[in-house]
């Protein structure tokens, strides 16, 4: 097992990850396009007691378009997201994969809000897909 690094861009803002993720999706509804500044937003689930944070961060809170509220942590300094909680998965830590920086991460599973996806943007036909 690899322990997993993930920082804010300034570095000010740390997490490690000392599991393998316990789900990674992508994520095409327009909060996280708006979060992301990008089309998607690309997540790895990790559990909770195998994740240590270190450095400052402030929080902002939105309700998803399922209802449940989800708690962002961003570094104060760059803005960065480093990592989420899910009110409804509340023994996990959500990174979002850009934060480990590593292209050898390995690829998403499943794929959520594709009713949202860009129509030329395209996900690997083996991922679970959900409207």
């Amino acid at each position: 097992m690899t322990d997993r690094h993930a920082a804010c861009s300034c570095g000010q803002l740390t997490l490690t990850a000392k599991s393998e993720p316990v789900r990674i999706s992508v994520c095409h509804c327009l909060a996280c396009q708006r979060r992301t500044g990008s089309i998607f937003g690309v997540q790895a689930r990790f559990e909770r007691d195998k994740v240590t944070v270190e450095g400052n961060s402030k929080e902002y809170i939105r309700t998803a378009d399922a209802g449940n509220e989800i708690t962002f942590h961003f570094c104060p300094d760059c803005g960065a997201t480093v990592y989420y909680e899910l009110d409804e998965v509340p023994d996990v830590i959500a990174v979002p994969v850009g934060a480990f920086a590593d292209p050898g991460f390995p690829a998403p599973r499943v794929s959520v809000y594709e009713a949202r996806q860009h129509p030329w943007a395209s996900v690997p036909e083996d991922v679970e897909h959900f409207d």
